[in-house]
């Protein structure tokens, strides 16, 4: 006599979820790590992490849009420099989507997160040159504390274009803060770009899923 076999249960969605939320932020960090064929524009790769945070808010509210974007932010910290942080810009970038999703200013496909996107990746770049010239200054007025010579300031100034050549912090970075903003223009059109295009790629099979779970979820058991 053959022996019953124990019933197979089907796996849980709130767990299949999670390991699908966890593999995808560990896809997107490791795609920011890689230079692929097309995935950069003027030395400007694409945001992916970033990508992954509007994708979450889009269904999220403003609280799990910022949370999103604290943790990827820190996650984004441990693959690059943490200075400047990348914690603020995500976080900025998860409740604005979140706030924008509540107000109906934007729908879910995957036409109107490319734009999201777009918007956002400017958002980031801008955030990120602000913290970058906050640390110009920040560095500039902790030498004048240290040396008591308020005159040092004038010396900082780089006598032909009139920008901050703090020598700490051109060997730190390697711009002052007009080459900041000179470049975040193009840094930011770049990032705004090839980041809205590649959006797609991880937005689209995610709100697929998250569409289908919360479907499931309200069918009748």
């Amino acid at each position: 006599m053959l022996r019953r076999l124990p019933r197979l249960t089907a796996p849980d969605p709130a767990l299949i979820n999670w390991v699908i939320v966890v593999l995808s932020v560990l896809v997107c960090a490791l795609l920011s790590l890689a230079r692929l064929p097309g995935t950069q524009l003027a030395d400007v790769g694409v945001n992916w992490l970033m990508i992954w945070v509007v994708s979450w808010s889009v269904r999220r509210s403003l609280l799990q849009g910022a949370i999103a974007g604290l943790i990827l932010g820190l996650i984004q910290d441990s693959l690059a420099s943490a200075q400047p942080s990348h914690v603020l810009s995500l976080m900025m970038v998860g409740f604005v989507t979140a706030l924008l999703q509540k107000q109906r200013y934007i729908q879910e496909d995957f036409i109107s997160v490319a734009l999201i996107v777009f918007a956002m990746a400017v958002l980031t770049e801008t955030v990120f040159a602000l913290q970058l010239t906050f640390m110009v200054q920040d560095s500039n007025l902790a030498e004048v504390a240290a040396t008591g010579d308020f005159s040092l300031g004038d010396s900082l100034l780089d006598a032909e274009s009139g920008a901050l050549a703090d020598p700490g912090w051109v060997q730190q970075t390697g711009y002052s803060p007009v080459e900041i903003w000179s470049r975040h223009q193009r840094v930011a059109l770049s990032s705004a770009i090839v980041s809205s295009l590649w959006a797609p790629l991880i937005a689209y099979p995610l709100n697929l899923w998250w569409e289908w779970l919360e479907q499931s979820q309200e069918l009748p058991r």
